[in-house]
Formats: structure tokens, sequence, C-alpha cells
């Protein structure tokens, strides 16, 4: 099922007890809100699409076939810096995979 965002979209690809794996898509011009978790670790690999990755407030462009790890607790979001969709994968490892484990720091769209 497919889940709409402001920024975009995301579907569940797996949900096990010890991973869950999502394939994100960021419109142009949209950015995730900048956020941590307390629970899980991700890595990002890009599928397609020119985006911007910050962690830890450290900006870095990112594109199809580069990847990212981000440890937990660390801030972290990604930015579509192109005229495309960004799409990604992401793939959680950690102790708990629930929505309700994102601390937004920053957000475009006034989201707590």
């Amino acid at each position: 099922m497919i889940e709409h965002r402001p920024w975009g979209d995301y579907e569940v690809l797996s949900d096990e007890a010890d991973h869950k794996v999502k394939r994100i898509v960021v419109h142009p011009g949209k950015r995730l809100s900048l956020q941590r978790h307390s629970n899980r670790a991700e890595h990002w690999y890009m599928l397609s699409g020119e985006g911007v990755v910050t962690i830890d407030r450290d900006d870095r462009p990112l594109k199809s076939g580069q990847s990212v790890d981000i440890p937990k607790e660390t801030l972290h979001r990604m930015k579509n810096s192109g005229k495309e969709p960004v799409m990604f994968i992401e793939v959680q490892t950690g102790d708990y995979f629930g929505e309700d484990d994102i601390e937004r720091v920053e957000d475009d769209f006034g989201r707590v």
C-alpha cells in the first residue's frame, strides 16, 4: 500500500521483526523533515534522480547507484535537488520500526 506524504510517498516492501524495507519517492523541490530515530539505523540506496542528503547537518549530493548509512540517533534528511522524482530504497535495522520513532527537528510542512 502506498502512503502519501506532502513531500512524496513511500511503500513498505518488507516488514519483518529484524528489518523493514521501503521504496521512497521525493517530488522535485521537496524534502523530508530533518529527523532522527532512537531505535533504528537506515541504509539508503538511490535508484533514480538527484538528491542532497543531510547527515548531522553536513550536505552531500547523492545520485543513482550511490548509497549512505545513517546510524541511530543521527540527524538526516533527503532533498530532491533535481527536476525528476528521487527514488531510493530505505533498509531499516534495529529494535523498532514504527513511524512514531521519528523525532522531527525541522519540517517544511509543520509536522511535529
